[in-house]
């Protein structure tokens, strides 16, 4: 299994399949190379793709146009390390192109997958408060959006998320701090909303 890889520039290593080993293969165009680092990689920048689009159905389109971009030139990233922060980086930004181009669509009611046994109002008052949060996690800018989706959603630390956008562990708190505030700001006017549908959640 990707013998390319195994046999390449290591010298009995114990770990041949590296995000190291497998960039360089992909340098090479070997396919099951890059297939393996799509395998390994794909979930966690679909889900902050989803979140990014508040579960538009194009989110799959927009995570696998991130690793076509890699696909064209492996050479630019440059460090294994910083493979993720750059794959989660131009899937952000595509995700603002897309923004750019037109809003982004909620899920619709036909998405919504109902656990049998929820009555009617239950998953109403849930699916009130989720979209609710979403929009308006959605309108947040590209950066603190992304900052909140590592942090609150992928549950990476701070100074893993700090790595992932470049920045220092002090900017990305600001920009959870900011981000919140907003959140904050846009959701108050609903609070009602969210109280009786937090409510019909807890029953």
């Amino acid at each position: 299994m990707l013998q390319s890889v195994a046999t390449g520039g290591q010298s009995g290593g114990s770990h041949p399949h590296t995000d190291a080993d497998l960039l360089a293969a992909s340098v090479r165009k070997d396919q099951r190379a890059f297939a393996l680092l799509v395998e390994r990689h794909f979930a966690l920048v679909y889900r902050v793709v989803w979140r990014q689009m508040n579960g538009h159905a194009d989110a799959e389109d927009v995570a696998q146009e991130a690793f076509l971009r890699l696909w064209k030139n492996p050479g630019q990233v440059r460090e294994a390390g910083a493979l993720k922060g750059w794959l989660l980086r131009v899937a952000s930004n595509l995700v603002t192109d897309r923004f750019r181009k037109a809003p982004a669509e909620t899920l619709g009611d036909d998405d919504v997958f109902v656990d049998g046994r929820d009555n009617a109002e239950e998953a109403l008052g849930r699916r009130q408060v989720a979209t609710a949060i979403d929009d308006a996690i959605a309108q947040l800018p590209e950066r603190q959006r992304l900052a909140l989706t590592l942090v609150h959603f992928e549950q990476l630390s701070n100074a893993a998320a700090a790595a992932v956008l470049e920045v220092s562990v002090d900017a990305l708190e600001s920009l959870l701090a900011r981000a919140r505030r907003t959140l904050k700001e846009k959701l108050n006017p609903q609070k009602q909303l969210l109280l009786a549908g937090l409510a019909a959640e807890g029953r």
